[in-house]
């Protein structure tokens, strides 16, 4: 059965997707026969998938390297720019400033232009203030490059894991999904190495390449197949799912899925406020808005941004060198989340990761809450060096295991279809504040009592382990319309 009336037909053109699919799925479907070898490739549909995914993964790397210049930079861009703490504190947070303007867009301009559209649309400003950055001279381009990068990445933010969740059959989907949080680890680990050779403007101009090579990229991969049935582009939404699952799967049994899912939540295109007091709603949008505002009032992006300063108040010498280690196993742990997602479950991996956490801030409150008890020259002093760097350690590895990736694969998989882009983005926001928050605060707190600045991360991540026993849903092996209909 149609998604729209023939009536509608002629206004088609209006409705495609910014970056059509192309005619190639449909053609390489009827051709099979004359495919060679490299075309042949694309047959298996994990192969096709996981192509799609390293391709949009590019956007995460580009958040990542983000979050990840702050840290090796701020001593030489302080220096060679004549700021202080709190100016570059701004400079730090103002990628999240621009992140939430991002964020606000992020869910209409997805639904209207399509999630290819709309990572077109993103890497554009972060190649803009990349540049902007490389070539400042003052604070002020500093500023306007960090909004514009922020602006992109807020877009990024929302866009790719939604994007993967809707491409990737369920077996597959919370492995997929992980690699969003994994590009955003290797991003951080990327600027961080880079940052013990490169001088920082060569950085910023580095920070271009994910983008330059996103943006050919996405004209090699098809549409998210749920948002061309949405928008009743029936045709190229069974090509592009085609091409996903192999052009040997029979996809019917998906097809009719996803067609009475979209019919169900297209009887109504909008909803109205007073209906969010549906349980169908307000349940999943709260647990979605919760798990990414906790996320962030864990300290996570303070600790990332500044983890250089960290080390130097523990006593590190090789500051830089250390953070870069701490990349490194970010990237380890999480590439083991991905491997386990699908195979754990979810929720279990949020349970572990927070409560892992709260452990590991309270050894690095108590470690640096101790150091300043003895002398500077003891052993104790030492250990206490030590066991602070391990704490911190432990830190960012337990979030890895969890609470990293796991809160933005919940969310893109529990919203409704037909509040998606408002609810996503209304979340997306949310995290975007809170780390702005975070970042801004994170470099004064730390001058005000960096044990005390842990205890409060660690009351935080405590409160998450409720959270996440008492109301975060398993997803794992099911539909994302099961999951959605179990809501109601």
């Amino acid at each position: 059965m149609s998604l729209r009336d023939d009536s509608n037909e002629e206004g088609r053109d209006l409705r495609k997707p910014l970056l059509h699919t192309g005619s190639w799925y449909r053609m390489a479907s009827r051709q099979s026969s004359l495919m060679t070898a490299s075309q042949m490739l694309i047959r298996e549909s994990s192969i096709s998938v996981v192509a799609c995914v390293l391709i949009v993964a590019l956007g995460p790397i580009q958040f990542g390297f983000t979050a990840g210049y702050s840290s090796p930079t701020q001593a030489a861009i302080t220096e060679d720019l004549s700021l202080s703490v709190s100016e570059f504190s701004l400079f730090g947070s103002l990628s999240n400033v621009g992140a939430m303007i991002g964020a606000i867009a992020s869910g209409q301009i997805a639904e209207y232009i399509g999630r290819k559209g709309s990572l077109m649309i993103a890497a554009i400003p972060n190649i803009i203030g990349w540049l902007a950055i490389s070539f400042a001279k003052d604070s002020s381009f500093l500023y306007m490059g960090r909004l514009l990068e922020g602006f992109g990445i807020g877009i990024v933010s929302y866009t790719v894991p939604m994007y993967i969740a809707e491409i990737s059959p369920q077996n597959m989907r919370g492995s997929l999904g992980a690699i969003n949080q994994l590009s955003i680890t290797v991003g951080i680990m990327i600027a961080y190495l880079l940052g013990l050779f490169v001088q920082w403007r060569l950085l910023a101009v580095l920070g271009t390449l994910p983008c330059l090579f996103l943006i050919p990229g996405l004209f090699f991969i098809p549409e998210s197949p749920r948002w061309l049935a949405k928008m009743g582009m029936n045709e190229d939404f069974e090509a592009a799912l085609q091409v996903l699952r192999g052009f040997d799967t029979d996809i019917t049994n998906e097809v009719n899925d996803i067609k009475r899912s979209v019919a169900s939540s297209s009887k109504r295109t909008a909803i109205r406020f007073v209906e969010l007091k549906r349980r169908r709603y307000w349940f999943p949008l709260m647990i979605g808005i919760g798990l990414l505002f906790l996320q962030q009032l864990s300290g996570i992006n303070g600790v990332l941004f500044y983890s250089s300063n960290i080390f130097q108040i523990a006593g590190v010498t090789s500051s830089n060198v250390a953070t870069f280690g701490v990349g490194a196993i970010q990237v380890v742990a999480t590439g083991v989340t991905t491997w386990l997602v699908d195979k754990a479950g979810r929720r279990i991996l949020l349970i572990v990761s927070s409560a892992g956490m709260t452990v590991s801030l309270l050894l690095v409150s108590m470690s640096f809450f101790l150091k300043d008890f003895v002398a500077e020259d003891s052993m104790l002093h030492t250990i206490f060096a030590i066991t602070s760097v391990l704490g911190v350690v432990a830190l960012v590895v337990t979030f890895s295991l969890g609470m990293g990736p796991i809160p933005w694969v919940i969310m893109s998989e529990i919203l409704p279809v037909n509040i998606k882009g408002l609810a996503g983005s209304i979340a997306t926001l949310g995290n975007w504040f809170v780390a702005w928050l975070v970042t801004m605060t994170a470099n004064l707190l730390f001058t005000w009592s960096i044990a005390g600045t842990f205890t409060i991360y660690m009351l935080v991540t405590a409160g998450v382990v409720a959270f996440s026993a008492l109301l975060v849903p398993e997803t794992k092996g099911r539909t994302l319309e099961e999951i959605q209909s179990s809501f109601e």
